[in-house]
């Protein structure tokens, strides 16, 4: 990680340091962003030239990694897409097309195929004219300090940039003992964060345009990713046996989701006023609303609530399934509920809400 001073030309405003790190973030490059959060005029700065947005897993500060906002904090360029196929050897260029091939062929998202062909480019472009499948063990464990030292990569990004390499060796070289002896970062355990139900209810409160206010409700009250949300259509609503269908979701899995009856008349009355053609929210030229400014949306509403926690809008799914479990719900459930293809997934939530945990009283509260 490094540190940099900005040099901004608002009246009145005081330089601060910032501390950034490239890494990613829901499968998307970021560059995270470590600054007092005290300083409000500084966060107001950031969000008029960035699009500035809170991790509540990684409790940071990031912004997407942009050719723009990485000339504004001085970081070096960016080398992606055909710019960077460009840079890489026609030792290895043949390599990379097989590694791309059969990503393709294993039908994995888009976001994952371009994820993964970006790092292990990284790799290629770094070897030069050195063939990649000629690497050992040990020039690979180089090559990683490489990126913690030289490139002050973020844990995340290692364990990302590890996972696409290794699906090189061990799917396209099928040389399965390759990563047995390069050690991993270990991951922070972090909680999920949410809102408790009162902030629920002052959020909801403080939304007045009908679209906005059934867009968070359903967030909530499906407990659905932000994708999700702005991936609904009109088709995937079943309002007589009260279900949502969320279609291909996290690992293109299908799954329902009960419809809160609670939501139905603001539903149908958001219906009848906006008229969307296909997909349930759209944008003002069609098509599905996004995904930014789904976030834009929560995050209003939590300033208009004066709700002070550093949460994003997956908080609402988090608050969904935290409530869920407060209110006795087998976590078996819950864990169909959310799309959660392991148990272990879900059971994070438990660490939150341990109903037994929180009856037992500090020793303080009795002398």
């Amino acid at each position: 990680m490094r540190s940099i001073r900005i040099v901004c030309d608002y009246r009145n405003f005081d330089p601060k340091w910032f501390r950034t790190e490239l890494g990613k973030h829901r499968g998307k490059d970021v560059i995270w962003i470590r600054f007092p959060q005290e300083d409000h005029a500084l966060r107001n700065m950031l969000e008029q030239n960035t699009f500035l947005s809170w991790s509540s897993s990684q409790k940071d500060w990031y912004i997407p990694d942009t050719v723009k906002n990485r000339a504004l904090f001085r970081l070096p360029p960016k080398i992606t897409g055909k710019e960077m196929l460009l840079r890489i050897s026609e030792i290895n260029i043949g390599e990379f097309d097989k590694y791309r091939n059969i990503l393709l062929l294993k039908g994995f998202s888009q976001n994952t195929v371009r994820t993964y062909c970006n790092e292990f480019a990284q790799l290629l472009y770094v070897l030069g004219d050195h063939p990649v499948a000629e690497l050992s063990p040990e020039k690979l464990q180089s090559y990683f300090l490489y990126c913690v030292r030289e490139l002050s990569v973020s844990e995340n990004q290692l364990h990302s940039r590890m996972n696409a390499v290794k699906f090189y060796f061990e799917k396209v070289m099928h040389r399965q003992k390759m990563f047995f002896d390069i050690p991993r970062p270990k991951k922070p355990s972090l909680l999920p964060k949410c809102l408790n139900m009162d902030e629920v209810r002052r959020l909801f409160a403080a939304v007045d345009n009908i679209k906005h206010l059934v867009m968070l409700k359903l967030c909530y009250g499906l407990g659905l990713r932000v994708s999700e949300i702005v991936a609904l259509k009109i088709s995937d609503i079943d309002s007589v046996q009260m279900r949502v269908l969320v279609e291909r979701g996290k690992g293109k899995k299908d799954r329902y989701v009960n419809l809160p009856e609670s939501v139905l008349e603001e539903l149908r009355a958001y219906y009848r006023l906006y008229k969307p053609q296909k997909f349930l929210f759209e944008g003002r030229d069609g098509g599905a609303y996004q995904v930014r400014s789904a976030q834009t949306v929560f995050r209003n509403a939590m300033q208009k609530a004066g709700i002070s926690k550093q949460v994003g809008i997956h908080g609402l799914r988090h608050s969904y399934a935290t409530h869920l479990l407060e209110l006795g719900t087998d976590i078996s459930l819950i864990q169909k509920l959310l799309g959660h293809e392991s148990i272990k997934t879900t059971l994070n939530y438990t660490n939150i809400t341990d109903v037994q945990l929180c009856k037992v009283k500090s020793p303080l509260d009795r002398i």
